[in-house]
């Protein structure tokens, strides 16, 4: 059990940092993990398009202005 938490978080924080990035054993990661999702079912999607009006809607309703005219150039 971590007693001091804020020196840990440090700690991790600063090892993370130092250690450098090994982008061989990242791609070998995803691979690895994309296979799995694979072998789950997880991918191939049977209907890429499934859910896409509903993410169309969503994205809609996120980018409506709510004061009109205030982020326009010039007004």
């Amino acid at each position: 059990m971590v007693k001091d938490k804020v020196f840990w978080e440090a700690w991790e924080a600063q090892f993370i940092a130092s250690e450098p990035t090994d982008f061989k054993q990242n791609l070998r990661l995803m691979d690895a993990m994309y296979e799995h999702a694979r072998s789950m079912g997880a991918f191939p999607l049977k209907n890429p398009l499934e859910g896409l009006d509903d993410k169309i809607r969503l994205a809609r309703m996120m980018n409506v202005r709510t004061d009109f005219g205030t982020d326009s150039p010039g007004t």
